[in-house]
């Protein structure tokens, strides 16, 4: 299964939430350097849905604020 997801990084409190459209934001604390953020809403995504981070992979979006996992 593939998700959107919509990142927010450097956000004062984390969280995920769905939007009117369905679109998944996930907002984390951590900075936009060097996969901090992506590495935190891959985390976020785990907890959300509740699954392993090993089940969820980053498929396309690394540097953009949409971003495409893949959940097996």
């Amino acid at each position: 299964m593939k998700l959107v997801v919509f990142a927010h990084p450097n956000s004062k409190k984390p969280r995920v939430e769905k939007d009117l459209f369905g679109n998944l934001h996930v907002y984390v604390k951590e900075p936009p350097l060097e996969g901090k953020a992506n590495q935190a809403v891959r985390g976020a995504l785990s907890e959300h849905l509740k699954i392993p981070k090993s089940q969820i992979e980053l498929v396309r979006g690394e540097k953009s604020k949409q971003k495409v996992f893949e959940v097996s």
